[in-house]
């Protein structure tokens, strides 16, 4: 498998939700199949059914984590401060071509992305077409909701 890149702080998160998983839902599943178990008949405890149920999430979801976190290329983007152009872990300010809005959008890793605090996800549309180019560069890139054009006007690391 390849590396999974990610920020500093996307892999904090993600050792914390292992954390929390493992210390703290993990043993609540464990005590609710218990409290299920000792009702009697598990053919028709719904209590039994619905704890497996949230035991096999709990376990697919360390699982996972333990596997990403295993594959991960941590990226400071501080480190990063002297780059001239668009890489992972750059915030980029953009104007939009059409309207003249700006915005501004972090390059994350997919478990980061969330488009509503400006972090996009390195495998996204926007963020190929930014990787690699410098400030006062155009770009062009088919989105969902057609073609968009951006001018980068700042790249920063923070």
């Amino acid at each position: 498998m390849q590396s999974v890149p990610m920020t500093v702080t996307g892999a904090e998160r993600l050792r914390a939700e292992l954390q929390r998983l493992k210390s703290i839902e993990r043993p609540a599943v464990i005590t609710a199949i218990a409290e299920a178990r000792a009702q009697g008949d598990l053919s028709e405890n719904a209590d039994y059914d619905a704890a497996k149920e949230r035991q096999g999430f709990i376990e697919g979801r360390i699982a996972e984590i333990e596997g990403k976190l295993s594959y991960a290329q941590v990226i400071d983007p501080k480190l990063l401060a002297g780059e001239d152009r668009v890489v992972f872990g750059a915030t980029v300010d953009l104007e939009d071509s059409d309207s003249g809005d700006k915005v501004v959008y972090q390059i994350v890793g997919e478990d980061e992305a969330d488009i509503k605090q400006g972090k996009i996800s390195v495998s996204s549309p926007i963020a190929r077409a930014l990787i690699g180019k410098n400030e006062g560069d155009s770009v062009e890139f088919n989105a969902p909701a057609g073609r968009r054009a951006y001018e980068i006007l700042e790249i920063r690391f923070v």
